[in-house]
């Protein structure tokens, strides 16, 4: 059976429900530090940056983002400690019967049609990208909460494909630092800080590859080449690790970057089937982004500061 409620995150969880066709997103952050006064501003701005624009590569849809708190804030706007509910409402909500029964491309429609026996696109609101705003609202809540540790996560474009054919889309790679990470976080074995970075990463819609420091390009160099050797002070030479050895932070900035593929709802016609197995052309309408660029940027921040934020927490309650 389906599940609409999803949880990420060790000490500090988010957990959210609700998807793309229903009336509200909603989420849960457990474990938030108290005393930190809220800037909802920040939080409106972060939502602003994912929401959708003017842009040529953004979708149609229209959503004003407005997140309500019911719990974990008091009057002051300061976090009490207890478990931070929110929630954001749908004001664009619009199923297109008419394409409700294809399946679409390198979507969600025909995995989900396996695992769990839907019948139609509207049965797959949860994989669509709209889930990603719950991911800002409490990524923005973690960015203040590591601002007050003098951490900063910057993402940017690396580099975007062209699409050569009108209604094409687009795929991407994106950068994302973090500054003034402290040494020691991360948990070996298996909770490497790499690792829960990557899987961070990837659980980002369209997400398809991730590296950290030199990446893959590190197969091709000798390791005379790319060791961080270290001064007398401890300070490094280089940072080919990107900030992360042994799964452990080593204090240098952690530098990984994310593929991303092209959006698959293309606004030109594809040879498809529907959720029976007839021919059928499908063509996506422009309530789609041709590109995750911008947009995905605050989502990549947001994931990064609730895994720093998380393994923050972890060391200190030891």
């Amino acid at each position: 059976m389906m599940n609409n409620e999803d949880v990420f995150g060790i000490v500090l969880r988010l957990q959210d429900g609700g998807d793309t066709h229903q009336k509200e997103m909603w989420g849960m952050l457990e474990n938030f530090p108290a005393g930190i006064l809220v800037d909802k501003k920040f939080i409106s701005e972060e939502l602003f940056r994912r929401a959708p624009s003017n842009d040529i590569y953004s979708t149609q849809r229209r959503e004003t983002d407005e997140v309500v708190f019911s719990s974990g804030i008091d009057e002051q706007g300061y976090t009490t400690g207890d478990i931070i509910r929110f929630n954001i409402p749908n004001k664009d909500v619009k199923i297109n019967q008419s394409v409700n029964n294809i399946i679409k491309p390198s979507h969600s429609s025909f995995v989900y049609k396996e695992k769990y026996g839907v019948k139609n696109n509207e049965e797959c609101g949860r994989a669509s990208a709209r889930q990603t705003v719950c991911r800002v609202v409490a990524g923005a809540l973690a960015k203040q909460f590591l601002q007050k540790l003098g951490i900063g996560i910057t993402a940017e474009t690396v580099s975007m494909a062209c699409a050569s054919l009108e209604g094409d889309t687009m795929g991407a790679k994106v950068r994302c630092t973090i500054h003034n990470v402290p040494a020691g976080l991360g948990e070996p074995v298996y909770n490497k800080l790499s690792a829960r970075l990557a899987f961070a990463m990837m659980s980002i819609n369209a997400a398809k590859g991730f590296e950290i420091g030199e990446g893959f390009a590190a197969a091709d160099m000798c390791g005379s080449e790319y060791n961080d050797t270290q001064n007398p002070d401890f300070s490094f030479n280089t940072n080919h690790d990107g900030g992360i050895q042994a799964g452990i932070s080593n204090g240098q900035d952690i530098v990984f970057n994310v593929a991303f593929k092209p959006i698959p709802s293309l606004q030109m016609e594809q040879k498809t089937i529907d959720f029976d197995g007839n021919p059928i052309t499908y063509k996506a309408s422009n309530r789609n982004d041709r590109c995750v660029v911008p947009r995905v940027l605050p989502v990549v921040e947001a994931m990064a500061a609730l895994v720093i934020a998380d393994f923050y927490l972890m060391n200190h309650q030891k």
